[in-house]
C-alpha cells in the first residue's frame, strides 16, 4: 500500500527490530550485579553511538519516552532553571512545544513573545532574541510544511545574551546532518520512530550547563533529568536505526528530492490551481499542497479508499476540525487551509507509489471539492 505519511511515523528498520530482539531480555541497568552491569554496558554503548552520530558528548544524551517528552523536559526545565521571565517561540511549533510554552504562561506566569513568520512559513526576524529570556525555542523543520528553519542563526543570537535555546529536531534527525555542538543550542529533541527506530523512545540532547531543571523526579536516572528505569532494548534499537539512517542520508536525500519533484510536477499537471506550500530549503521528500475549495477530510478518506495513505497535517482538537495553526501563522485563509494535504516520502517510497498517487489525485480533488461545497 503506497504510504505518504513518513512525517508521522516511518516503518521500523530491520536493524532496529534485530537490536531490540537481541537485548529485550536484559534486566535493570541500575543493578550492581552481573546482569545489571551487562544491561548498563549495552545502554552506555547506545548512548555513545547516538552522541557520536549527533555531534554530542555521551553525557549529553538523555533517553526519553518520546520526542514530546524530550520537548517538555527541555522547555519546562530550561525555563525553571533560568527562574522564569520571557519565553520566545515561533507560532508554528509542534504542539509538543507550542502547548508547553502556553502552559508556562498559565501556570508559571511566563510572558510569551512570538517570532514573526513569513508567508512561506519561515522565521527570519530574530530581533526578539536580542534581549535575555528565560528560554527561547525554534523547530528545525516544520512537521506540516517541511520548511527548514535557520536554527543555527537563532541559536547564535540567543547565545549572545545568554538565553537558553531549545531546538525541536524531531523531523530533522535522521534526514539532515545534525551536529549538536556546532549548532550551539542548549537542548535538542528527537524521536526514534521518525527515522526508523521504535515507537515510545525519544532523545534529549542537553548541555552540561545551563542544564534543565528536572521535570520528572525519582531515582535520578539519565543525569537526574529523566528518572525512571531506562528501556535498554529500545535505546539499542534507536542507536541502530540512527546509525543506518545517517549512513544512507546522502543517497536518500538525493532520491527523495527526485521523487518529491516528480510528485509536485504530477500534482500541478493534474490540478493546475494547486498551491505548493513547501518552499526551499525544506526536508527532502516533504510535499505540502493546498487544493482550493477541497475538503481535507474528504481528500484523506478518498485517498484511503484507493489504498493511498496520507495526512492533512491539520490539527484536530476534541473531535472538532479546525484550521492548522501553522497555516494561520503563515496568513493562509481558513477556506484555503481546509484543502491542505501533506505528502511525505521515506525510504520505502518508490516511483510507482508517486505515479499511482498522481494518477488518482485529479479525480480525488474533484470529489473533495464537491464535498467542500456542501
Amino acid at each position: 500500500m503506497p504510504y505518504f505519511d513518513h512525517a508521522a511515523t516511518t516503518p521500523m528498520r530491520d536493524c532496529a527490530r534485530q537490536a531490540w530482539a537481541e537485548y529485550s531480555g536484559l534486566l535493570n541497568p541500575g543493578g550492581q550485579y552481573g546482569s545489571g552491569r551487562r544491561a548498563a554496558a549495552v545502554l552506555a554503548e547506545a548512548r555513545e553511538e547516538v552522541a557520536e552520530l549527533l555531534g554530542a558528548d555521551p553525557v549529553e544524551v538523555v533517553f526519553t519516552g518520546s520526542g514530546t517528552e524530550a520537548d517538555n523536559l527541555a522547555v519546562r526545565g530550561l525555563y525553571r532553571a533560568s527562574r522564569g521571565g520571557r519565553v520566545v517561540a515561533s507560532p508554528i511549533e509542534h504542539p509538543a512545544v507550542l502547548e508547553t510554552v502556553k502552559s508556562l504562561a498559565v501556570t508559571e506566569g511566563a510572558r510569551l513573545e512570538w517570532l514573526p513568520v513569513t508567508r512561506e512559513g519561515r522565521v527570519e526576524d530574530f530581533s526578539l532574541l536580542d534581549a535575555p529570556a528565560g528560554v527561547a525555542t525554534l523547530m528545525w523543520a516544520n512537521n506540516e510544511t517541511g520548511v527548514v528553519q535557520p536554527v543555527a542563526e537563532a541559536a547564535a543570537r540567543a547565545a549572545v545574551v545568554g538565553t537558553p535555546f531549545h531546538v525541536d529536531a524531531v523531523q530533522a534527525v535522521g534526514k539532515v546532518p545534525v551536529d549538536f555542538h556546532e549548532l550551539g543550542a542548549t537542548t535538542l529533541a528527537a524521536s526514534a520512530h521518525k527515522f526508523g527506530g521504535p515507537r515510545g523512545t525519544g532523545i534529549l540532547l542537553a548541555r552540561r550547563s545551563p542544564a534543565p531543571t528536572a521535570v520528572i523526579t525519582g531515582g535520578g536516572q539519565e543525569r537526574g533529568l529523566r528518572s525512571g528505569t531506562v528501556d535498554v532494548a529500545s535505546a539499542a534499537a534507536t542507536a541502530a536505526a540512527l546509525r543506518e539512517a545517517v549512513g544512507e542520508m546522502a543517497h536518500e536525500e538525493a532520491r527523495l528530492i527526485r521523487l518529491g519533484e516528480a510528485l509536485v510536477a504530477g500534482i500541478l499537471r493534474e490540478v493546475p490551481d494547486a498551491r505548493v506550500t513547501t518552499p526551499l530549503p525544506a526536508l527532502p521528500g516533504h510535499v505540502h499542497v493546498l487544493f482550493p475549495g477541497a475538503n481535507g477530510d474528504a481528500l484523506i478518506m478518498l485517498l484511503d479508499s484507493l489504498g493511498l495513505e496520507a495526512s492533512t497535517g491539520s490539527a484536530c482538537a476534541a473531535g472538532v476540525n479546525r484550521s492548522s495553526h501553522v497555516l494561520e501563522a503563515m496568513g493562509v485563509a481558513p477556506e484555503a487551509a481546509a484543502g491542505a494535504l501533506r505528502l511525505t516520502l521515506g525510504r520505502t517510497s518508490t516511483e510507482k507509489d508517486v505515479e499511482e498517487l498522481v494518477g488518482e489525485i485529479g479525480g480525488v480533488v474533484t470529489r473533495a471539492r464537491i464535498a467542500g461545497s456542501l
